[in-house]
């Protein structure tokens, strides 16, 4: 197990390198001077050549790498030039909104799916079954940023029941502001938990495990929550991981329509001011987000499976 923890760190490592290298040369090849754009049409060369030697932009770009690089592992993104504030800084005022819209969303995703698959699993083909499927179906079908508008306009522009934008911390406030964006969110994943999970049980339900705990006269209710979830549950949790990185593209979709101040409005921004510094650092900490999520997946399934511990060894 220790082994294999090591392997997936080691890779993890990998992947966070070559994250780093994509940013870098991304935003860097993009069309647009952040400098020009920050001081204006009626900056002078010299004041340009200025502060572009400021800024150090005006080295090689395997230098501009090897100093970026150097400063994030100490966790040093630098200064924002445009915005005049330490990048840590803006990022840690965004980080909130994101995370709790991300946790938010997730649990609403296990609160609507969980259920919803394990009803279409005790009627398999049956009319419940064909509903849930036909609306999982229709879910999925539909653009992230219509639904969420969709859900503005009826639970916050006609019935009044929320906001439809802006963020406040406090307990009341982020259920007031983050519900629908959750929702909207939300509603995304739920078609992939019962999907995957609804296979998932159909599957183990096929099982001799399962015809033995029919044979003892367990009602099939019962069977499939005490002992056939533990097995049907591990794909899920695979899925789930591996859409983190989904769950966060849709956040930057969401924070859009409904004005919310997180990382993913950040990120928009700094994308339009070529701001160098914010859009890496941003970049990073969502992919080392989705690795540890990973990681921790992998981890949860060791921990529910005693045969991925062996398989480790």
């Amino acid at each position: 197990m220790l082994r294999y923890l090591l392997h997936r760190a080691a890779l993890a490592v990998v992947v966070l390198f070559g994250l780093a290298i994509a940013t870098f040369l991304i935003i860097h090849l993009v069309p647009g001077d952040p400098v020009r754009q920050a001081l204006g049409g009626h900056a002078s060369p010299q004041q340009i050549e200025a502060v572009r030697h400021q800024l150090g932009l005006d080295r090689s770009l395997p230098s501009q790498f090897w100093t970026y690089l150097s400063h994030a592992v100490t966790g040093k993104f630098g200064t924002s030039f445009l915005q005049k504030s330490s990048v840590g800084q803006l990022v840690g005022q965004r980080i909130a909104p994101s995370a709790l819209l991300i946790g938010y969303g997730l649990l609403v995703a296990l609160v609507l799916g969980v259920p919803l698959a394990v009803i279409a699993t005790l009627r398999p083909n049956g009319v419940v079954d064909h509903a849930v499927r036909l609306v999982a179906t229709l879910w999925f079908g539909m653009p992230l940023f219509w639904l969420g508008l969709v859900l503005a306009l009826v639970f916050g522009l006609e019935l009044h029941w929320f906001p439809v934008s802006g963020y406040h911390g406090g307990i009341g406030g982020i259920l007031r502001t983050l519900t629908l964006p959750a929702i909207t969110v939300g509603l995304a994943l739920t078609v992939i938990v019962v999907r995957i999970l609804r296979s998932s049980l159909l599957e183990v339900m096929q099982t001799d495990y399962i015809d033995a705990a029919r044979a003892r006269g367990l009602s099939e209710r019962r069977i499939v929550l005490r002992h056939a979830m533990r097995n049907a549950v591990m794909p899920t949790i695979t899925i789930l991981a591996i859409n983190i990185g989904f769950l966060i593209g849709n956040t930057v979709v969401i924070e859009g329509v409904f004005q919310i101040p997180g990382l993913g409005s950040l990120l928009v921004e700094s994308v339009e001011r070529r701001d160098y510094e914010v859009v890496q650092a941003i970049v990073l900490l969502a992919g080392s987000t989705v690795i540890l999520v990973s990681l921790a997946a992998d981890l949860l399934q060791a921990v529910i499976d005693p045969r991925v511990r062996l398989a480790g060894r």
